[in-house]
C-alpha cells in the first residue's frame, strides 16, 4: 500500500522526470547520465531501458517492423499499459512459476552454448546473477501474457465467419499448411531390477534418517539428489496444488501429511519414487517438497525389450499371430495387424485404448495431426523414414514422465504440405480468423488505453510512425 507521504513524493518525483524530459537538451547534455524519453501514467520509461531492450533484441535475433527507435519504447509503452491493467485486475504469476520460467530460460541457453560454465563466461555474471537479472523482466512477461489471454478469452468464431474469411481471401494470402502426419505407437517399459529398486528406496531412507537426526534440510537434499527438474532448485518445494494437478498416488500420500516435520514413507509414482514433506495446506490445495529418485534401466533390460517388440513388428509385417502369444489364445486368428498387437502388448496408457494413435494436445484442443516438430524427436525421427502403414524397427527412447520406454511406430497417414482448403483445413483456417479477431481486440484495448491514460514522449519521437495512434497529442 503507498501512504499519502508516498504519494506525494512520486507526484513529485513525476514532476521533476517530466521537467527533466521536457528541458532543452543544452542544458541537460553535461548533467543528466539517464534521462526519461517517455511518461506513461506515472511509470517512467528511461533511455537506457531503451537500450537494454535494444541489445537484448540484437542478441535474440529480433527484427523490427519498423523504425527500432520508434519501435523499441513503444513496445515498453505498451507493455506498461498491460502490466497496470494486470494490477488493476489482480492478474497473478507465482514466484514458483516465475522461478520454474528462468530455470527452462536458463538450461536453452546452455543448450545453445555447451555448458553453464560457459554461459556464465560469456554473460560475465554467474547462475545465481543471471536468475536475479531475468527475474522482473520474466515475472512481467508472464503477467502481460496472463493479461491478453484475459482480454481475448470469450472471443470465439463461427463456421459461417471462417467460410465468408476463406471466400474474400485474396489467393497469395491463403496459409501454407506444412506436412503433418498421424502415428500409432506399442510401446513398452523395460523392467528395472529388484536391486536397482533397492538401490534407489535405500537411497530416500537415508535422505530420511539424515533429515530426522538433523545432520541436514530437506531442502538442501533435494536440491542436491532430486531428480524433479522443475522443483530441484527451490529445494523440492511445489507451489499450492490441487489433488486432480498431482499422480495419484502422489496426491493420496501428499493431502494426508499433516505434521510439516514429519517425512512421508516412500511413494511410488509413475515418474519415480518419492519422499515428501508438508509445507502447507490452504483449503483445497496443498504445499509440499518432495524428493524424486528415478531406477536405472539396465542396458540389458533395453535390449531385451528392443527385441521382443522387434519379433512384434516382424509379426505384424507377417499379418500372422506371433509365437509368443499363440500359446494363451484359445483360438488362433488368421490375421495380427498393429491393432491387434496394440491392446495385446502396449503398456502406454496414453494410447493403448485408442488403438496406439498419439494425440496432439495443445491450447485449441486435441487431434491426431502432428507436424513433425511437435513429435518427440525420437519418433519424428523414425516417422519421417516410413511410407503410410510401414511399421518402424523398435527403439528406445525417454518419454515425457522421464522414463525410458522402448517403442514401435506405425506411420498411420501423412498429409503433404499444401495451401490450405476450407474442406480440408477447417481448423486452420479458424485459427487465422480467430488470431486476426483476438489481435484487433488487444489492438484496440491499446488504443483506448492510450486515450486514457496520461502519456508525453520526448520531441524526439514526434515524428514517429506508431503501431498504435494516440501517443502524440
Amino acid at each position: 500500500m503507498i501512504m499519502k507521504d508516498d504519494k506525494m513524493k512520486k507526484t513529485t518525483l513525476l514532476f521533476i522526470l517530466c521537467h527533466l524530459l521536457f528541458a532543452p537538451v543544452g542544458v541537460l547534455a553535461q548533467s543528466v547520465v539517464d534521462e526519461v524519453v517517455w511518461v506513461v501514467g506515472d511509470e517512467p520509461i528511461l533511455r537506457s531501458d531503451v537500450e537494454v531492450t535494444r541489445i537484448q533484441a540484437a542478441m535474440e535475433g529480433v527484427k523490427w517492423s519498423g523504425n527500432p527507435d520508434c519501435a523499441i519504447p513503444e513496445q515498453l509503452a505498451v507493455q506498461k499499459l498491460f502490466l497496470h491493467q494486470a494490477a488493476l485486475d489482480s492478474i497473478e504469476v507465482s514466484e514458483s512459476e516465475v522461478l520454474s520460467a528462468i530455470e527452462q530460460r536458463i538450461d536453452y541457453m546452455t543448450q545453445q552454448i555447451g555448458s553453464r560454465e560457459k554461459l556464465e563466461e560469456y554473460r560475465k555474471q554467474s547462475i545465481s546473477q543471471i536468475r536475479q537479472s531475468m527475474h522482473d523482466d520474466l515475472r512481467d512477461q508472464m503477467m502481460i501474457q496472463r493479461m491478453k489471454e484475459s482480454l481475448v478469452k470469450d472471443i470465439t468464431v463461427t463456421p459461417a465467419e471462417v467460410r465468408r474469411f476463406f471466400k474474400d481471401l485474396p489467393e497469395d494470402s491463403i496459409p501454407y499448411v506444412p506436412t503433418e502426419v498421424e502415428v500409432q505407437i506399442i510401446s513398452q517399459t523395460p523392467k528395472v531390477s529388484v536391486e536397482e529398486l533397492n538401490r534407489v528406496k535405500d537411497e530416500l531412507r537415508e535422505y530420511t534418517d539424515r533429515v530426522n537426526r538433523g545432520e541436514t534440510s530437506f531442502q538442501t537434499l533435494a536440491r542436491m539428489y532430486s531428480e524433479d527438474p522443475g522443483s530441484r532448485r527451490q529445494g523440492g518445494e511445489l507451489d499450492y496444488t490441487g489433488r486432480s494437478t498431482l499422480d495419484p498416488a502422489f496426491a493420496a500420500v501428499a493431502f494426508n501429511l499433516t505434521d510439516p516435520k514429519k517425512i512421508s514413507k516412500i511413494v511410488e509414482s509413475e515418474f519415480g519414487f518419492h519422499i515428501i514433506q508438508l509445507v502447507d495446506k490452504r483449503g483445497d490445495k496443498v504445499k509440499v517438497r518432495h524428493i524424486l529418485r528415478k531406477p536405472v534401466v539396465s542396458d540389458s533390460a533395453i535390449n531385451v525389450s528392443l527385441l521382443r517388440l522387434d519379433t512384434i513388428a516382424d509379426a505384424i509385417r507377417a499379418n500372422v499371430v506371433p509365437e509368443m502369444l499363440r500359446s494363451q489364445l484359445l483360438t488362433v486368428p488368421d490375421n495380427f495387424s498393429f491393432e491387434d498387437a496394440v491392446a495385446v502388448y502396449s503398456d502406454d496408457k496414453d494410447t493403448r485404448n485408442n488403438k496406439g494413435l498419439m494425440a496432439n494436445r495443445s491450447e485449441r484442443g486435441q487431434t491426431s495431426r502432428f507436424q513433425l516438430q511437435d513429435l518427440p524427436p525420437e519418433v519424428a525421427k523414425v516417422v519421417d523414414t516410413l511410407q503410410v502403414g510401414q511399421v518402424s524397427k523398435a527403439f528406445s527412447m525417454i518419454n515425457e514422465r522421464g522414463k525410458t520406454v522402448c517403442v514401435i511406430a506405425k506411420l498411420k497417414s501423412r498429409t503433404e504440405g499444401h495451401k490450405a482448403t476450407i474442406t480440408e483445413d477447417f481448423q486452420v483456417m479458424k485459427d487465422v480468423v480467430l488470431a486476426k479477431r483476438r489481435e484487433k481486440k488487444l489492438h484496440d484495448w491499446v488504443v483506448g488505453k492510450i486515450k486514457s491514460t496520461y502519456v508525453r514522449i520526448g520531441d524526439e519521437y514526434r515524428d514517429c510512425t506508431f503501431e498504435y495512434e494516440g501517443w502524440i497529442r
